[in-house]
């Protein structure tokens, strides 16, 4: 036992180390849902993220760290080619200094690679230890057009990766597991484009408001899980507290309470219904607090005038909370081949009375369609691909600075997206 579990240690260590690599390293574009992403694992992703308590790979810790409790050793590791297509519409002359340019533009930089990186051990037989890297992108905009106020190129870049070293047991009976992970968070952000708002008079530092280059913050968090298996039913639910970020001080005369960004609480509830020996239904529920996290949730009117960007009363992006339901369907006919089909809807999270602020952030996104599959090859290998398509969605709204005249400006959000994955898993 002694030497089997010095083998673990080491061969943990080592996944650590890579892990922490690609969280230096990797470039996270803009996510779905909101700024989180559909689904977090290819199986997981091949049926529109659904499968909180369907646990198919290491990256379940991402969704119910309780889920690796039912899996044995095992590495999954997966790229995916994600390709969100943003822009915004301004319609109406410009009246006032606030007014902007008329027209379509589009955000260039339309390819983005995102790996994860996933590992499961077991240590006893009713006790595992994983680990998962994954990211939420965001926020990622490049309008290479005059945008606020006749400032030039704009937009901004928010990556977020999360390690998750994870422990899981599972009760005596078998029916039960119980799962925690250790969320350590690093992001990064960028902002272009600003500085018209310091020129203003409407920032507490203008010198940290625009055009600084990339900053970045740490922190830390948790994630819980419980999994539970009643014969063909199984009942999984997965809560992840507020990550409590860094000040990002580059940035402090931008975001409110100077440059605090953390990222929002999350939980999710579902069932996996085992119909056959062949196919089995899973149904998640999903809600992120944008609203708590100030710097997304506060609205821009009336703070833009009532405390300058950055300050603790400063206007933010008036995101509202985001409420997911995910549907899925896995077919295993028992051979080489299990198959995924899946669909997500929710209400996105920017009312119309946000559209100036959310040039920079379109997330707009409602619904997913997937499928996506898994080649065995063998009995310890397997290749798997999952394909999303996120039809456009668009939010149109007056814009806020401008005088309400006949004819006052109106801005219009867009976005649609497609994403490609493909992992490999071993070792199981």
């Amino acid at each position: 036992m002694r030497i089997r579990w010095s083998f673990n240690l080491r061969t943990a260590l080592g996944a650590l180390i890579f892990a922490m690599m690609i969280a230096v390293l990797a470039p996270i574009a803009e996510a779905t849902n909101g700024y989180f992403t559909h689904g977090y694992g290819t199986a997981n992703k091949g049926m529109a993220g659904a499968g909180v308590a369907l646990p198919q790979d290491s990256m379940i810790i991402a969704t119910n760290p309780a889920g690796i409790a039912f899996l044995d050793k095992r590495y999954d590791v997966g790229l995916a080619v994600f390709n969100p297509n943003r822009s915004y519409t301004v319609d109406g002359n410009p009246v006032g200094p606030f007014g902007l340019t008329t027209g379509t533009f589009d955000s260039d930089s339309e390819f983005f690679g995102i790996p994860h990186f996933g590992a499961n051990w077991k240590v006893r037989p009713n006790v595992r230890f994983g680990l998962a890297v994954y990211g939420h992108g965001g926020m990622n905009t490049d309008y290479p057009t005059n945008t606020f106020f006749a400032s030039s190129p704009t937009g901004v870049d928010l990556s977020q990766l999360l390690v998750a070293p994870t422990w899981a047991v599972k009760s005596g009976s078998g029916k039960h597991g119980f799962g925690i992970s250790v969320v350590l968070a690093y992001q990064t952000f960028e902002a272009q484009g600003l500085q018209a708002f310091g020129d203003f008079g409407f920032s507490s530092d203008p010198a940290n408001l625009s055009d600084n280059g990339h900053d970045d913050s740490l922190g830390v968090g948790v994630k819980l899980g419980y999994l539970g298996k009643f014969g063909g039913f199984s009942f999984g639910a997965s809560y992840q507290s507020e990550i409590d970020m860094d000040e990002l001080g580059s940035y402090a005369g931008l975001f409110a309470q100077q440059g605090d960004f953390d990222i929002p609480a999350t939980w999710t509830v579902g069932i996996a219904v085992e119909a056959s020996s062949s196919v089995t239904f899973v149904l998640d529920v999903q809600e992120t607090a944008y609203s708590d996290i100030t710097s997304v949730g506060s609205p821009f009117l009336p703070n833009f005038f009532q405390a300058p960007l950055g300050a603790a009363g400063g206007a933010g992006f008036g995101w509202e909370d985001m409420t997911i339901y995910k549907a899925g369907v896995q077919f295993d006919g028992g051979g080489d081949w299990i198959w995924r089909f899946g669909f997500s809807t929710g209400d996105q999270p920017i009312p119309d009375s946000e559209v100036l602020f959310n040039i920079l952030a379109p997330g707009v996104m409602e619904e997913h369609i997937t499928l996506g599959f898994t080649r065995k090859l063998g009995t310890s290998k397997a290749w798997n691909m999952a394909l999303m398509h996120a039809p456009s969605v668009s939010v149109r709204g007056v814009h806020p600075l401008e005088p309400p005249i006949p004819g006052q400006q109106e801005i219009e959000l867009e976005m649609d997206q497609w994403e490609l994955e493909f992992s490999y898993s071993w070792g199981f």
